[in-house]
């Protein structure tokens, strides 16, 4: 096998609890195949501006009550405190896939990853505040992300990945039930990933928020001869990996260990900034390797 042989078109939306609590299967995913996978993280845009959401019936307490449920079972951090607003995401995707198109996929990843974050944190993601602070987290000038978004080419690919998002594959909707509605008909809930075999371009599809067996399953089905990387030796290994701090859940799901004991050894080793129930942990500053993560990277203020 070469480097990059799967794809995976990822499906989602900052502004989804659903895709923040796929993290974890994801950063593990990651570890294990690390070098043979290629992500490509497509918008979704689950609403236009705060006026579709208010339209639909979805209100601050509504969220903050989803928020919450959602925070318990899955375990990421996230702030349930009532916002003013339920934000439109149009904009937060536009800049995600500026980046995509301008940028090296490490950048566009912190992006996504900085705007989740202060999202979940209680920030508002139609707030251009919001947008500027995660294109600092993610290394980029604001002033360049906003240039990149006026390319006719971001406009045409962020009509294209709505479009595509709303276009499931006919395996995804045997599934009904990970799909949601829209004016239109059926489309993919966030995350849903489309993986797909780069030698031949066999693609399955994986509709809406699944366990990491089921991603695990299908890669060592579709490429059983993917090199599969032994499991960390520590939480600190994980964090000196991760390109920027992490939540308890996330390291516990990479290390395979239980969120109590991976909360207990972060605890000797990290320092954590306070979100919702728990919190993201990176290491001392003083521990930090060279353009890795370190306490005052931490994408929340």
């Amino acid at each position: 096998m070469t480097d990059g042989c799967v794809r995976i078109t990822e499906f989602t939306d900052p502004a989804c609890p659903w895709a923040f609590s796929a993290e974890p299967s994801r950063r593990r995913l990651d570890w294990l195949y690390e070098g043979w996978l290629e992500w490509v993280p497509r918008m979704v845009v689950l609403a236009d501006t705060a006026a579709d959401y208010a339209d639909r019936g979805l209100t601050p307490e509504a969220l903050s009550e989803s928020y919450g449920r959602i925070a318990s079972e899955h375990g990421m951090p996230i702030d349930t405190e009532l916002r003013p607003r339920v934000a439109g995401t149009r904009e937060a995707c536009r800049a995600i896939v500026a980046a995509r198109l301008h940028a090296a996929e490490r950048t566009t990843r912190r992006l996504l990853r900085s705007l989740r974050v202060r999202n979940f944190a209680g920030e508002l993601l139609d707030d251009p505040q919001t947008i500027i602070h995660a294109a600092h987290d993610a290394g980029v000038e604001p002033e360049q992300l906003e240039c990149w978004g006026d390319d006719p080419d971001v406009t045409r690919e962020l009509r294209e990945d709505m479009v595509a998002a709303r276009a499931p594959m006919a395996a995804a909707r045997v599934l009904d039930h990970k799909l949601a509605n829209w004016s239109g008909g059926r489309r993919y809930t966030c995350p849903s990933y489309e993986i797909t075999r780069l030698s031949d371009g066999v693609t399955i599809s994986v509709p809406g928020f699944q366990p990491f067996a089921v991603y695990d399953t299908i890669l060592a089905n579709l490429v059983p001869g993917l090199d599969r990387r032994d499991p960390p030796g520590s939480v600190e290994e994980v964090l000196r990996w991760s390109a920027v701090p992490l939540a308890t859940e996330e390291v516990a799901v990479v290390c395979d260990i239980d969120r109590d004991r991976a909360r207990q050894e972060l605890g000797r080793v990290a320092v954590e900034h306070h979100v919702g129930a728990d919190g993201f942990w990176s290491l001392p500053v003083t521990d930090a390797p060279a353009g890795g993560p370190s306490s005052a990277a931490v994408t929340v203020t």
